[in-house]
């Protein structure tokens, strides 16, 4: 497996890669000192899974993950020193699949990255390879490929599985707490504001405005109305 952190504290580097040798044999740690460095590693090398802080030296993390998600779905944790709701937001809206805020231990960064890890890795089972789920859209379940017209979208693993499973419920009202345990494996019933932030993201990536695709049962779920 192979990891890319973009982090300008060499001290943080290290303890990572420390936690990955004593902890996950067989991993491959690369690692980029600034943003843009950062885009060209990823871009050049298609790693597993990246950690990227958010405060780098030339440009922001949240303009890497802009453009990283631009060329890649790769499973992203932003690293941050923010704890407000508002950074952790942005960072989610921009395409982060998970954030730990610092400072942080490092055992529980490993679990973090298995998680996205094993979301990522999730696939629907007893379904044929391509479906035609609306006259607009179509899935590529094998290769885990979403088409508007025709035309590939880019989804980050976790807007990709957050659709099947609306796709796979078609007609279907799904309550949160199904949600966030399926997608999110939490059990928190009241954590709603990720669900919103990537039926928001869905909704604009699958031109769903006003909003006829996926719909909304206020307080309750969703539903996918195809």
């Amino acid at each position: 497996m192979k990891v890319i952190v973009i982090e300008d504290e060499q001290s943080i580097i290290d303890a990572i890669n420390l936690a990955f040798e004593f902890r996950w044999q067989g991993v491959t740690l690369l690692s980029a000192a600034s943003g843009k460095e950062g885009i060209a590693l990823v871009r050049n090398e298609s790693p597993d899974v990246v950690i990227l802080d958010i405060n780098l030296p030339d440009i922001s993390g949240f303009d890497v993950l802009k453009q990283v998600r631009e060329f890649s779905a790769v499973p992203v944790i932003i690293l941050t020193v923010r704890s407000e709701d508002e950074d952790m937001l942005r960072g989610l809206e921009t395409g982060a699949d998970d954030y730990v805020i610092k400072p942080f231990n490092y055992l529980n960064l490993l679990a973090r990255v298995k998680a996205v890890l094993r979301r990522a890795d999730k696939a629907p089972l007893n379904i044929k390879q391509y479906s035609a789920i609306s006259s607009r859209i179509k899935i590529d379940f094998v290769n885990q490929k979403v088409f508007l017209d025709e035309k590939a979208i880019e989804l980050t693993p976790r807007e990709y599985r957050l659709l099947v499973m609306l796709v796979k419920n078609k007609g279907k009202l799904i309550k949160y707490k199904e949600i966030l345990r399926e997608i999110w494996g939490k059990s928190r019933t009241d954590d709603n504001g990720n669900i919103r932030i990537y039926i928001r993201r869905l909704r604009k990536k699958l031109q769903d405005n006003p909003p006829d695709i996926i719909l909304n049962k206020r307080g309750t779920g969703y539903m996918f109305n195809g």
